[in-house]
């Protein structure tokens, strides 16, 4: 790393550059797999209708196929829209914040540690997380709607962005009809301690699993960011000639940050699965928050540990794609806008 880059990091020019270079990987790797996150949504959540699909990659491409035949390619796409309101700030946000932490942490070759590079992406990912996640909220509701499980009494319709947000706020403020299916969280009445939060505070709809979701990205984006730092050390290693280090390629950078993924998604993946249960929560349970606890016994109740990484296949389909071609595309964009 040339001495000066830390220095040159830290101006606002570079800054919005490496945002704008974040942002736009992150939008292009997730409407590649946008159609496999809305099935993995589906399985994690425990959606009634999609259950029986649940567990195989056979059962993932019949899930598509059912939605596809259901409403073609705007059930496939369903949520997407959200996914690209929350993504673009999520990854200008993450990618700029670890370019950041990596010039304070990591000014020197010498001074990149794997201890150092997991901070800095936990670090990362906590940042854009706390900046977004109301919207990945609204992205899970729109994603998880399905015709049956819909609980509007005039029948099925594709909810919108705002549709969506104004249900989310309006949680708890009115009894909401008996949904058709078990619930797939049992919970005792509410206290009216958490309605009147609620009541109080309805910002606090839209961070539901928040804490779970905090919990889970720290090993995600650790792991991604680490693994993607050491393997690109190991071999891309700096050049012993005044040229510079050995220059990435497209296939490089796909190749890594494709284990980088399968790598996060493993450590994190239960956490994961906790969260879409939480998130969804609203739903089932709209006038209470749901717990930690109580999620984590209902799963384990229900399938034990294989509950806790239900739809790790589609995810491994999904992530590992998406992180390279999220890493492959912000590697692009930094080499066009001289970063």
């Amino acid at each position: 790393m040339p001495p000066h880059a830390p220095k040159d990091r830290q101006n606002l020019s570079y800054a919005l550059r490496s945002g704008f270079a974040g942002g736009v990987a992150a939008c292009v790797a997730k409407t590649v797999v946008a159609p496999l996150d809305r099935v993995k949504i589906l399985f994690q959540a425990s959606n009634p209708d999609f259950q029986k699909y649940a567990g195989t990659w056979s059962g993932t491409f019949r899930a598509i196929s059912q939605i596809y035949g259901d409403n073609g390619i705007r059930g496939l796409l369903q949520g997407h829209s959200a996914t690209l309101l929350r993504i673009f700030p999520y990854g200008a946000i993450k990618f700029m914040a670890y370019d950041q932490l990596e010039a304070i942490l990591m000014p020197t070759r010498e001074s990149q540690t794997n201890l150092r590079r997991f901070s800095a992406g936990a670090l990362s990912g906590i940042t854009s997380v706390f900046f977004t996640y109301p919207l990945e909220l609204i992205r899970v509701r729109m994603a998880f709607s399905t015709r049956n499980s819909s609980h509007s009494p005039e029948g099925y319709h594709r909810p919108s962005f705002l549709s969506a947000m104004r249900q989310i706020y309006r949680e708890g403020t009115a009894p909401s009809p008996t949904p058709s299916s078990p619930a797939p969280t049992p919970a005792p009445t509410a206290t009216p301690a958490t309605t009147s939060i609620f009541t109080r505070f309805p910002i606090l709809k839209f961070y539901r699993g928040f804490s779970v979701t905090i919990t889970g990205i720290v090993p995600y984006a650790g792991t991604s960011f680490l693994a993607w730092g050491f393997l690109r050390s190991r071999f891309l290693p700096p050049s012993s000639s005044r040229a510079g280090p050995k220059p990435a390629t497209p296939l490089a950078d796909l190749s890594i940050g494709a284990v980088s993924g399968g790598l996060a998604q493993t450590v994190s993946y239960p956490f994961e699965v906790v969260r879409r249960r939480m998130q969804v929560g609203g739903l089932t349970r709209p006038d209470r928050w749901i717990r930690w606890g109580e999620t984590v016994r209902a799963i384990w109740a229900a399938r034990g540990w294989r509950g806790f990484y239900v739809g790790l296949s589609i995810g491994y389909l999904k992530v590992v794609p998406m992180t390279a071609v999220s890493y492959a595309v912000w590697q692009w964009q930094r080499r066009i806008l001289g970063l």
